[in-house]
């Protein structure tokens, strides 16, 4: 017989939007907050020239700073107040997890709930500022000796552009922190990916585009654009196939009599995602790599060939060095964050508290030990699977000049987050069903009729 969450999963429609009020609330705000971000990528810094700027990134798009452009939904390439985008916060959140895993001070903020979380998010904004005001002034240092066909990138380099420069990039960084926050309390999905998400979204439709024409003009042939397209559909499938899969570990509950009544004996499970990172590790690692490469690639002279310009060649996308590092990052991230998330230990010591177990395990110690067994191979398949759909793409990109939109990391990051935000809004309405459900039991309880 199915379980009452099984019918009200297969009686939930699309139909109960209409009521749930609070849900509209949350996805309308969700979309407003959206669209003020997309409106911010086209508010440009004083004093640069666009169309200089798009010459420049169009000749050095095919490096790390394609890949930024694309993570900024084009803001770098239009130098925008956004153009530094979400990735200083990201970056933030990197090293203050790092610090809180070494440092015994941090350890133990975090281990002090919701006060101690509060204050390791305000390091995290002040290191925000930080590395935002760090990237702002390489920026604004690069684009003062940028020139391209249509003259120089600034019309008036001088203390004054490198200022206001510096305080409009860190101002629309802090703006979209803010953002971000607001729409993960008062929205639906997690905000920080849903920027990230709906930049790389917006230019979509325009990728496609510049793909067909690249068939047009004969750069790529037709068979190859409908096999790439091909690939991207399998990665797709292969990433809602790894996100959706789970390994069960069987959970066993003793029996208990209190009084005449007996308790307990239940048969459950714990479900352990294969890929338990999501989609934080590439974008983690993609962010570390941003972050040098954003003043590398704004070399002083482009004509020159500086140590600034060796980095910026050496990460260019097809470079075994950008494709070392990217992979050494994503596995690092893979077992860092599946280690922040879940805890064997803790996890152990909670059934053992509830008197569950795992069958032919031994409570406590053992029970850890195996968790940790478990989630070890779980964790070096979802890394390899992390690598494999990350890279394979990004090696055809550099070799056939095809759009980063394609790329195996965005098509990650959209199908991840898409996933995730739609399981958001299934739980929200699961809970106003259940809140239906409750309410009417309840009116129902009142209206009959009392026993005597």
């Amino acid at each position: 017989m199915a379980s009452a969450a099984e019918q009200l999963a297969a009686n939930l429609n699309l139909g109960v939007l209409s009521k749930a009020t609070e849900l509209k609330k949350r996805i309308w705000f969700t979309l407003g907050a959206l669209i003020v971000y997309r409106l911010g990528t086209y508010v440009p810094v004083p004093g640069v020239d666009a169309a200089v700027m798009g010459e420049i990134l169009a000749q050095h798009g095919g490096g790390i700073l394609g890949m930024f452009d694309m993570f900024t939904g084009g803001a770098l390439g239009r130098m925008t107040v956004f153009a530094l985008n979400i990735m200083p916060y990201i970056s933030a959140s990197i090293i203050i997890q790092l610090m809180s895993a070494a440092v015994p001070s941090l350890e133990t903020l975090k281990k002090e709930g919701e006060a101690g979380r509060k204050k390791l998010n305000q390091y995290t904004r002040y290191l925000t500022v930080f590395i935002a005001i760090f990237q702002a002034w390489g920026i604004a240092i690069g684009l003062e000796s940028m020139r391209g066909a249509f003259g120089a990138a600034v019309h008036d380099p001088g203390w004054f552009f490198r200022l206001s420069c510096v305080i409009t990039l860190v101002g629309g960084t802090m703006f979209l922190m803010w953002l971000g926050e607001q729409i993960t309390a008062r929205g639906v999905g997690n905000g920080i990916s849903l920027i990230i998400f709906a930049g790389i979204v917006a230019n979509l439709p325009h990728a496609l585009v510049s793909t067909l024409e690249l068939g047009r003009t004969g750069a790529l042939s037709t068979f190859f654009i409908i096999f790439f397209l091909l690939v991207a559909l399998l990665v797709i499938a292969l990433v809602v196939f790894i996100e959706r899969a789970q390994r069960r570990i069987p959970v066993q509950y003793p029996k208990r009599q209190v009084g005449n009544r007996m308790f307990g004996g239940e048969a459950t499970h714990l479900p352990l995602k294969l890929n338990t990172a999501g989609v934080i590790p590439p974008i983690f690692a993609s962010s570390l790599l941003l972050l040098p490469a954003t003043v590398a690639g704004f070399s002083t002279d482009p004509s020159q060939e500086g140590w600034l310009q060796t980095i910026a060649n050496a990460l260019a996308h097809g470079q075994p060095l950008y494709m070392a590092m990217y992979m050494a990052l994503i596995i690092f991230f893979a077992f860092f964050y599946t280690a922040v998330v879940f805890n064997p230990v803790e996890t152990a010591d909670n059934l053992k508290k509830y008197g569950g177990f795992v069958p032919g395990i031994r409570p406590g110690q053992n029970t850890a030990d195996y968790f940790d067994r478990v989630l070890t191979r779980l964790t070096a398949v979802g890394a390899f699977y992390l690598c494999l759909v990350c890279i394979l793409p990004e090696i055809l990109i550099s070799n056939y000049g095809v759009p980063f939109y394609f790329g195996g990391t965005s098509l990650l990051i959209i199908v991840s987050v898409t996933m995730d935000t739609v399981a958001q809004v299934q739980s929200h309405l699961f809970a106003h069903q259940y809140e239906g459900l409750i309410r009417k039991a309840r009116l129902g309880g009142r209206g009959a009729p009392r026993a005597r």
